[in-house]
């Protein structure tokens, strides 16, 4: 899978509420009413990310969780991380 320029990510992220640009990732931090809703939330994510073949890294604090996206292999950004992205918003 081949990186994606920064102008293709720019393009990408128009189209993903909430996402942004972290570095060499994208990020989106999600906010539930309390700890287990976060975990459930994790947990759903976990189910996506394995059917996928592509795992983000999970921050956890508290009701807070942070997700982040890049493909290691190529070295930043790819499709993928979009790919997962949008399926990650249909868990919401």
């Amino acid at each position: 899978m081949n990186k994606l320029s920064a102008s293709m990510v720019s393009r990408r992220l128009a189209g993903l509420k909430g996402w942004k640009l972290a570095g060499n990732a994208i990020q989106k931090q999600y906010t539930f009413a309390n700890f287990k809703e976060a975990m459930f939330f994790v947990n759903a994510v976990a189910g996506v990310a394995e059917k996928a073949g592509h795992h983000p890294d999970i921050s956890v604090t508290y009701n807070r969780v942070t997700l982040s996206l890049s493909t290691h292999d190529a070295g930043g950004i790819t499709a993928k991380d979009f790919d997962l992205a949008r399926r990650i918003e249909a868990v919401v």
